[in-house]
C-alpha cells in the first residue's frame, strides 16, 4: 500500500535529520514526503532539502512567510499528496522501520473484520533516559472534564497496554490516516477542504479531527507492535514553562472542541465535571496566567465564525450521539474478531 508522509516544521532544523532518516528507512514505499515550513527562524527548510537529497527521498517543500499553525500547515502538506494512506509525523518523531507496515497490516485485519478504520496509531515511547524508557502515547482517551490525554503517558514501557484495541484518538505526532476518511470528514470552507481546523492553530486539533472521524462512523485503532520514539515538548505538567502563545491556543481550543461536539448525550455525562474545570481554568488565568485572557476575547470576537463551523460539523453526523459519548466512559474497546474462513460469508 502506497504512502505519503506529511510533516510541518517550525524551528525544527535539529530534529529533521533524524526524522528524515527514519522516513527513509520505512518498510513501505513513500510516494511523496510533503513538508510545510511555517516561517522557521532557523534553516529548517534548507536542512530538509539537503537531507532529502542525501537520502534520495522524494520531498516537496512549501515555505511559508508566516507561522500559520500546525493545522493550516498540515492541510497544505496533505493537499500536496495523493496516496491512499497519509502518515502525519512530527519532526521530533522517529518511527521504527516496521512502524507503517505493522499499522497497515492491522488496518487490513480490521477491514476483514468489518471495522471501518479511519486512523491508526502505534506505541509511542519517549527517548531512553538513564536506561529507562517510558510511554509517550498509546492512543488518546477522553475524560469527563473534556480533557483528552495520551493513554499511558509517562508510565513505564514494561509491557502494559500490549493489546491492539479501538481508542478514541491518535496523537498527531505519528498517526496514520486513510485518505478516504480524511476527505469524508473534512470541513468545507468556501472552496477550501480542511482536514484539520485552522481555527485551532496548533493544539488539540488532532483530538477534534478524531471526534469528526467517530461522528462519521470511522474507527481509530491502536497497534502496540508499531513503535515510534517521540520527544514530546509540550506536557500538561509543564504549562508554567510553555510559551504564552501555546497556552492561549490550548485554552481557547478546549472551548472550541466542546462547541463543535457537545451533544445531549455528552452533556449529562460531563456537565458538572466540565464546569468545575472551567471555573478552575478561569481562576488560574485570572491569578497566574493573565496572558491567556486573550483566549476569551478571541472566542467572543470570532463567535459567528466558529459557531457557523460548529453547525456545519453537527449537520454531518451520521452515527448516534451515544456512540460517540461512550468514549467519555471507555478508555478503549476491543477489536472485532476476524471472520472465520471456514464459515460462509
Amino acid at each position: 500500500m502506497n504512502l505519503d508522509v506529511c510533516i510541518v516544521t517550525y524551528d525544527s532544523a535539529a530534529d529533521l535529520p533524524g526524522c528524515l532518516r527514519s522516513v527513509a528507512d520505512l518498510e513501505v514505499e513513500a510516494l511523496q514526503v510533503s513538508i510545510v515550513d511555517n516561517a522557521s527562524r532557523d534553516d529548517s527548510a534548507d536542512v530538509a532539502a539537503r537531507w532529502a537529497q542525501e537520502l534520495d527521498l522524494p520531498v516537496k517543500i512549501q515555505r511559508r512567510s508566516a507561522n500559520t499553525g500546525f493545522a493550516a500547515g498540515m492541510n497544505d502538506a496533505i493537499a500536496a499528496t495523493g496516496a491512499p494512506w497519509v502518515l502525519v509525523l512530527n519532526p521530533d518523531a522517529r518511527p521504527r522501520p516496521d512502524y507503517v507496515r505493522r499499522l497497515l497490516a492491522r488496518a487490513q485485519a480490521c477491514d476483514r473484520a468489518g471495522l471501518r478504520v479511519g486512523a491508526l496509531t502505534g506505541r509511542l515511547i519517549r527517548p531512553e533516559n538513564g536506561g529507562v524508557t517510558t510511554l509517550d502515547a498509546c492512543g488518546m482517551v477522553l475524560r469527563r472534564t473534556w480533557r483528552h490525554l495520551d493513554r499511558g503517558s509517562g508510565e513505564p514501557d514494561d509491557g502494559r497496554l500490549a493489546e491492539a484495541q479501538q481508542v478514541f484518538g491518535a496523537t498527531g505526532a505519528a498517526a496514520l490516516y486513510r485518505r478516504e476518511a480524511l476527505l469524508d470528514v473534512s470541513i468545507r470552507d468556501g472552496d477550501e477542504v480542511l482536514v484539520f481546523d485552522p481555527l485551532f492553530h496548533s493544539y488539540r486539533e488532532d483530538a477534534e479531527l478524531c471526534f469528526r472521524l467517530h461522528e462519521r462512523g470511522w474507527s481509530v485503532v491502536y497497534e502496540p507492535a508499531a513503535r515510534c520514539e517521540h520527544r514530546r515538548a509540550v506536557l500538561p505538567a509543564n504549562r508554567r514553562h510553555t510559551s504564552a502563545r501555546v497556552n492561549l491556543h490550548s485554552l481557547k481550543n478546549r472551548y472550541l472542541l466542546r462547541a463543535y461536539h457537545e451533544t445531549g448525550a455528552t452533556l449529562w455525562r460531563t456537565l458538572p465535571f466540565a464546569l468545575a474545570r472551567d471555573l478552575a481554568a478561569l481562576l488560574w488565568v485570572l491569578v497566574a496566567e493573565r496572558s491567556s485572557l486573550a483566549a476569551y476575547v478571541w472566542l467572543w470576537r470570532q463567535r459567528r465564525r466558529w459557531w457557523a463551523r460548529a453547525r456545519c460539523i453537527r449537520r454531518r453526523r451520521i452515527v448516534s450521539t451515544s456512540v460517540v459519548a461512550r468514549w467519555f466512559s471507555h478508555p478503549s474497546l476491543p477489536l472485532p474478531d476476524p471472520p472465520n474462513p471456514l464459515e460462509p460469508t
